[in-house]
Parts: C-alpha cells; sequence; structure tokens
C-alpha cells in the first residue's frame, strides 16, 4: 500500500500529515507504529489525519494516533500544522477554520507574521472529565510517585495533564517520573506528565512527558496546562511565554471559564509517498 504523506512539526514535535478527505483511511495499529518508526519508517511523535467534517459548522474532522498507535483526543501543536497543511495543501483558502476533533471544537488560525494561533477551549478542571481519580475537586492533588509525593495540577486540555513545578527543569526526573505517572492508577485513560520551571511571572519552562510517546521536544497542549497550573498557584499573569527544548509559545487565559489561546509556529519539512506493509 502506497501512502502519500507530509512530516510537519511544531516547535520541534513532530508529525506525520495523512489527507483523507478523499479517500478514507483506516490504518492498523501496526501501520501506524510503522510511520512512526524512526529507523523503519518515516518517524514522528503523533500522525495527524485530515477528514472530512462530522458535523454541521466544522470546516474538518482531526484526529490524532501516537507513535504507540493509539488514539488520543487533543494535540496543541497538531493543530497549529493541521491549519497550514489545509492551508497550503488548497484543502480551504480560509485563514481561520473550526476543526472537529473528539474532545469538541477547536479554532486555529493563521496569523499574518506567518505564526498559528488556536483557540484551545476552555480548560476542564472536575476530576471525572479529565478523568481523575479524587473525591471532589481542589486546587491542586498529592500524588505518589515511586517512593515520594508530588504536589500536581490535575485538568484536561482535551486530553489529561499532571503539571508539576520544579526548581530545575534540567535536573527533573521526566524520564523516570513521567512514565510512572503517565501510568499512574489515578488517570485510567492514563495522562500526560509535565515538569515546569518558573522564571518569572510572564516565562516559564516546561517539559512534558507524554501519553504514548515519550518525552517530547514540546507539547502544546502541555503549554497550556503549565500555564493554567502556574495561574492557579498565584504563580503567573495571564499572558505567558512557554520555553520548551524545541521553542516557545505565548500562551494567554484570562481565568476560568475563559478559552486557552496559544500561539506558535508551523512548519511542513518534506513530502513523499511510503510504502506501507498491508
Amino acid at each position: 500500500m502506497k501512502l502519500p504523506f507530509t512530516k510537519m512539526h511544531g516547535l520541534g514535535n513532530d508529525f506525520v500529515v495523512l489527507d483523507a478527505t478523499r479517500t478514507p483511511l483506516a490504518l492498523s495499529v501496526a501501520q501506524l507504529r510503522q510511520l512512526a518508526d524512526r529507523r523503519f519508517g518515516i518517524g514522528c511523535d503523533q500522525i495527524l489525519q485530515v477528514e472530512p467534517s462530522r458535523s454541521a459548522g466544522t470546516d474538518f474532522y482531526y484526529r490524532i494516533f501516537n507513535a504507540d498507535g493509539g488514539e488520543v483526543e487533543q494535540c496543541g501543536n497538531g493543530a497549529r500544522c493541521f491549519v497550514r497543511f489545509v492551508h497550503d495543501s488548497g484543502l480551504t483558502q480560509a485563514t481561520e477554520i473550526r476543526v472537529g476533533t473528539a474532545s469538541g471544537v477547536i479554532v486555529p488560525r493563521l496569523e499574518a507574521d506567518g505564526l498559528v494561533t488556536v483557540n484551545m477551549g476552555a480548560p476542564v478542571f472536575e476530576p471525572a472529565r479529565i478523568p481523575f481519580e479524587a473525591p471532589q475537586r481542589t486546587a491542586t492533588y498529592a500524588l505518589e510517585v515511586g517512593a515520594r509525593t508530588v504536589e500536581i495540577n490535575a485538568l484536561s486540555m482535551g486530553n489529561p495533564h499532571a503539571v508539576q513545578f520544579v526548581d530545575d527543569v534540567d535536573a527533573a526526573p521526566v524520564a523516570a517520573e513521567g512514565v510512572l505517572i503517565e501510568r499512574h492508577a489515578r488517570f485510567p485513560k492514563r495522562v500526560n506528565a509535565g515538569f515546569v520551571q518558573v522564571l518569572d511571572r510572564t516565562h516559564i519552562r516546561l517539559r512534558v512527558f507524554e501519553r504514548g510517546a515519550g518525552e517530547t521536544l514540546a507539547c502544546g497542549t502541555g503549554a497550556c496546562a503549565a500555564v493554567v497550573g502556574g495561574i492557579q498557584r498565584g504563580l503567573l499573569d495571564s499572558r505567558v511565554i512557554v520555553t520548551t527544548r524545541g521553542g516557545e509559545l505565548s500562551i494567554l487565559w484570562e481565568g476560568e471559564g475563559r478559552p486557552v489561546m496559544m500561539t506558535g509556529p508551523a512548519v511542513t519539512v518534506f513530502s513523499g509517498e511510503i510504502e506501507l506493509q498491508a
């Protein structure tokens, strides 16, 4: 099976983008893993599948598969690449589109300076909706991780996040603790584990261990969750620069019930065709 694709990235968080607007695609887990494999495939953190709209008032539908072949609800860096792809491929002339996802509608917009802004929707804090096992909603939660207990913010940005604040993000145990948090029993659908260092009220550094992908160079929803968590703790202002290992994002959140706005780059690397095993 020959499959056309486009390789893209947002701050080094890289994607294989597939156009399923004309011909439906139903790839197996094994085929998705082959695409994501950095030695035997193309290599990526996630596969993004562009599909026709499934509901009135939206322009497209967006599916996201992690490198392990599992489907997830949302991907912020991918959302920026999504609008860049459909515009540059001639699938739309609009610079702002409404896109259906498994977690609701997002609204990405191409800016005049080449960056992309995405309305990521309002964060969700109710434990049952994250989902996260807790008797009631609180500002932060104690989470047992290995031999120690860490304080986290638990929230959903369309996908679940556990955010902890550290003194030095470079020294944070991202690999060792990230995998334990990702599969923690209190997160029934697994979780993205964020490690945040506050530089000042308008600037943070971030590393994220993503479910199904491991640590990535950047995580868009993770950046949103980190800023929301910092604002909840009284550590940050409403507009924050998030420095990841792949570059910078600008995040704006004006309080509960308001959407999180994310601005950053989306880059096309190359296009091609791959022979997939059946």
